[in-house]
């Protein structure tokens, strides 16, 4: 059984408050994940979990038998009064668990494509939580992956972590350092690009979708350059009828991913 921790000038607590710094994260290979769900999900999944951070007198039912589990077998547990773990929570009511864990590296090539998949790609996407559904929504739909392209928010960011739910641990997510190389990976794959487009003539649900494939968004103010446009295999548009001028970039995600998932017969469309 460790000492309890009760000051903020505690190593650990200085390191876990450092991991909000994205420089940090990636300096140091590892992220914070909050809550029980996620948490859960993390070592269920096997990520190598650095350290579980606990409130002893927060947690609650199956979570704290699963934190006895974990130590048991040589995880690291440091335990938080409170009151710190209420300080250092980004959460209302926190359930009194987090874990730092060890990032993963998923190359572009190593996504399976396979007859019936459906992957979203991501043009320098800059909003984390954006991101974090985006990858939630593709398991949702029981996606191949999430490629990013180009400089975009980083999955591992708090806000991008607590908006996946636990999804980042189920999804695999590559980059593309840019638009040629997300492109190039497409053809040689036989990926079909559908990218989305205000501008576009044809409806996304009149569309023949052909899985595999990758539904493309752009940034939540520019959207997609012309010239990436351009080069997809195909342009869509979602209809909106009211006053509203665009939709959200995940809620966009979540409707062309759900539309791709009807076209995939492998994911029980």
């Amino acid at each position: 059984m460790s000492d309890m921790i009760v000051s903020a000038a505690n190593p650990l607590v200085k390191r876990i408050r450092q991991l909000s710094s994205r420089k940090y994260r990636r300096r140091e290979g590892v992220f914070l994940v909050e809550g029980a769900q996620p948490v859960w999900r993390a070592v269920e999944a096997g990520w190598a979990v650095e350290t579980l951070v606990v409130a002893p007198d927060l947690l609650t039912g199956p979570v704290a038998g699963m934190v006895a589990e974990q130590e048991a077998r040589g995880t690291r547990v440091a335990r938080l009064s409170a009151e710190l773990f209420t300080r250092l929570s980004d959460r209302d009511g926190p359930a009194g668990v987090a874990a730092v864990v060890r990032s993963r590296t998923t190359r572009l090539d190593d996504l399976a494509v396979r007859p019936g998949a459906v992957f979203a790609a991501l043009h320098r996407v800059g909003n984390p939580g954006n991101l974090g559904t985006v990858v939630r929504t593709v398991d949702a739909v029981g996606g191949a992956g999430v490629v990013l392209v180009g400089e975009t928010a980083d999955p591992y960011a708090p806000a991008a972590v607590k908006a996946s739910m636990g999804s980042l641990f189920a999804v695999d997510v590559a980059r593309a350092p840019d638009a040629e190389a997300f492109l190039d990976w497409a053809k040689r794959n036989g990926v079909q690009v559908v990218a989305a487009s205000g501008y576009a003539d044809a409806d996304h649900w009149r569309t023949a979708y052909r899985p595999p494939l990758a539904v493309l968004l752009g940034s939540e103010g520019d959207g997609l350059p012309d010239d990436l446009l351009d080069r997809a295999d195909l342009r869509v548009r979602i209809p909106m009828t009211g006053t509203a001028e665009s939709l959200n970039l995940a809620v966009a995600a979540g409707v062309m991913l759900y539309e791709a998932r009807r076209h995939a017969p492998d994911l029980g469309g």
